[in-house]
């Protein structure tokens, strides 16, 4: 019998740029519970990437990063007969969207000896230029399942 299925959480849009994306974004730079904090991290990443882009709207910027650094496969293990296989699948959507945000954040809390929203803005702004820590993430990724394509047989 199959189990039910999860009540999937509908983030609300934030309330300066009216996306749910910025508002995924600021859950993910979020630590502690303090949101506050988190906020006024990503809006002030968002100023920077306004100032240095020379744009209107960093949420486009933003987007830009978000397609760029989202993986179109990756590997999953597989245990066939014993041994273990990396199996190369496509990404869902909301995977896709939730690694982008993980890699992202990840990325720019990799820095050391600067703020956290110069950080997090340097990053969506090279991301954005396919360049930057993210992509080299998405990049491995991509490789490993091309690497992995004589498994995809495999596939569940």
């Amino acid at each position: 019998m199959r189990r039910k299925l999860k009540k999937k959480n509908i983030v609300q849009p934030d309330y300066t740029w009216n996306s749910a994306k910025v508002s995924k974004l600021i859950n993910y730079c979020m630590e502690e519970g303090k949101k506050a904090t988190a906020t006024r991290i990503v809006y002030s990443a968002f100023d920077i990437i306004k100032e240095k882009a020379k744009t209107e709207n960093p949420v486009e910027i933003f987007e830009t990063a978000m397609r760029n650094v989202g993986p179109l496969v990756e590997v999953r293990s597989r245990r066939v007969g014993g041994a273990n296989y990396q199996v190369p699948r496509e990404v869902r959507p909301e995977r896709r969207q939730a690694l982008a945000l993980r890699w992202i954040v990840a990325a720019a809390r990799s820095k050391k000896g600067v703020k956290m929203h110069k950080k997090l803005a340097d990053e969506i702004l090279a991301a954005s230029n396919n360049e930057g820590e993210a992509i080299k993430k998405k990049d491995a990724v991509h490789k490993m399942a091309e690497s992995n394509k004589a498994f995809a047989h495999f596939s569940w």
